[in-house]
């Protein structure tokens, strides 16, 4: 079949942002861009998918604010990808709000967004103390671990399997699905997509037979009268969003204060919080770097560049939040405390968790630092490596060493 708009897909210049070089260093890359596209940037998210990349801030508010002109819904696009594709899980249509629009998107955030504010957020605070107290106790008296995997990772895991009562031998297939989703590999994704629907389709049928207290018992019981099918995509989306970002949010965080001297001495010195270093990151290094996804129905003019019809429209969060048009002239420590950030979009698909996700990341960053005060990398910073992959902002690992802990002398004096 022949796409119905070709659009960028004739043009030589798109640039491919699932190059290892690209994940090296984006912001770079972001620069290059300015300077030889402006605010709209034709690129590739893997070989043969073309797609307009939003680097501009007022830009990315204008599309987001506009679900009429940009909606989420991808139907007729991935009628011409293969299924073979690598980044089509992260993009095809799901009977969710994220890949919807108008009256079906209102019912199922709707119905999200009533679940997840159920969540009690003292005991969330707690859980995530429990969480994490268990797995520092993992690797305590090693005197190394690397965060990413040994910490960051088994607590948004474990925290989002708890908040959505899942049992963990599911959850484990849950996350090893969006893993491979995320890693947007060509001989992964599919396989991913597939063990992660068979997955969540089995916590919607325990939570059928034994409903508890939880996000998944209170999707079934909403008045939105979601189908197996529904309740099962609400479920990736809210995986999906809970595992990968909120562990790359953690561990993003937990680098920016290992490596900015300054920062660590303001955090040190009461000057600054955890919750600041988060914003910092949600600026510079947003979990979700390039998001969003839109697709027009027709040709679209935005500041005299035609977008083509039916071809995904992405927002760089990571290049909007760094627009020098936004910040020209306001120094970077000015980001402290500022939270006019993208990393949660904006519009009808604001995030609906996040409190829960600040939450969670903010008293994860804060237990290690009061149990672990003398934590540091295990290797230069400019060794460490970030996965490659048009969405995500994520590091391979992140290696550090600390004063092994006894077991039996084990106590955590809580900062107050």
């Amino acid at each position: 079949m022949t796409p119905p708009f070709p659009g960028p897909a004739a043009s030589p210049d798109l640039i491919a942002l699932y190059e290892p070089d690209f994940a090296a260093d984006p912001h770079a890359a972001y620069e290059r861009m300015r300077c030889r596209h402006g605010a709209l940037v034709p690129v590739e998210l893997s070989p043969g998918i073309p797609a307009t990349l939003v680097i501009g801030y007022q830009q990315a508010r204008q599309i987001l604010n506009d679900p009429l002109r940009f909606p989420a819904d991808p139907r007729v696009w991935q009628q011409f990808v293969p299924d073979s594709c690598p980044v089509r899980p992260m993009m095809e249509w799901r009977p969710n709000a994220l890949r919807s629009a108008g009256a079906e998107h209102a019912r199922y955030r709707a119905a999200n967004t009533a679940a997840l504010s159920a969540v009690d957020q003292h005991e969330l605070r707690s859980l995530v103390e429990r969480i994490a107290s268990g797995t520092i106790g993992d690797f305590r008296t090693v005197g190394r671990a690397d965060l990413l995997t040994h910490y960051a990772w088994p607590i948004a895991f474990r925290v989002l399997s708890a908040l959505l009562g899942c049992p963990d031998d599911i959850g484990a297939r849950i996350a090893e699905g969006m893993a491979k989703i995320f890693e947007a590999k060509a001989t992964e994704a599919a396989l991913g997509n597939q063990v992660l629907g068979q997955a969540v389709a089995e916590l919607v049928a325990l939570r059928q037979q034994q409903p508890c207290d939880d996000v998944t018992s209170r999707l079934l019981s909403h008045p939105a009268h979601l189908s197996d099918m529904e309740m099962a995509h609400q479920l990736v989306t809210l995986y999906g969003a809970g595992i990968e970002p909120l562990t790359n949010l953690i561990s993003n965080a937990i680098l920016k204060i290992l490596t900015d001297e300054d920062f660590s001495d303001t955090l040190h010195a009461g000057q600054s919080t955890v919750r600041d270093a988060l914003d910092t990151v949600l600026y510079t290094d947003p979990p979700l770097a390039n998001y969003c996804i839109t697709y027009p129905p027709y040709p679209v003019d935005i500041d005299g560049v035609l977008l083509p019809a039916h071809q995904p429209v992405l927002i760089s969060m990571a290049a909007c939040n760094n627009d020098p048009t936004l910040t020209l002239g306001i120094p970077k420590n000015a980001l402290t405390g500022n939270r006019a950030h993208l990393a949660w979009s904006i519009g009808p698909h604001t995030c609906p968790a996040r409190s829960h996700a600040y939450l969670i990341a903010e008293t994860a960053i804060t237990y290690l630092l009061d149990a672990l005060p003398e934590i540091d990398l295990a290797v230069p910073a400019a060794d460490l490596r970030w996965r490659p992959g048009p969405f995500h902002r994520a590091l391979e690992s992140l290696p550090v060493l600390f004063p092994a802990v006894p077991k039996a002398s084990f106590h955590l004096v809580r900062r107050r």
